[in-house]
């Protein structure tokens, strides 16, 4: 039976590399991340203007207008809280 005293040697090297090789990856990635936080200008807070509903369209099915006016302010709302 070989000796594997040198293969397990030469895999706990390679896994050490390995986990210090992506160690600095990440703290370089996180470093440079924090230094694009800072740089980069904030996030202004213009928030588009709410659009005018539609037109409702004309009903051909027999839906009354006021439930269709009630439904689309009710959409419209909701997109507003959403936005």
């Amino acid at each position: 039976m070989a000796d594997l005293g040198p293969l397990l040697w030469e895999a706990a090297t390679i896994m050490v590399t390995g986990m210090i090789v992506v160690f600095l990856f990440l703290s370089i990635l996180i470093y440079l991340v924090q230094l694009l936080a800072k740089i980069a200008p904030k996030e202004t807070s213009n928030a588009p203007a709410p659009r005018q509903p539609s037109p409702v369209a004309v009903n051909h099915n027999g839906v009354q207008p006021e439930v269709v006016a009630a439904i689309s302010a009710a959409v419209h709302r909701y997109r507003e809280q959403k936005a």
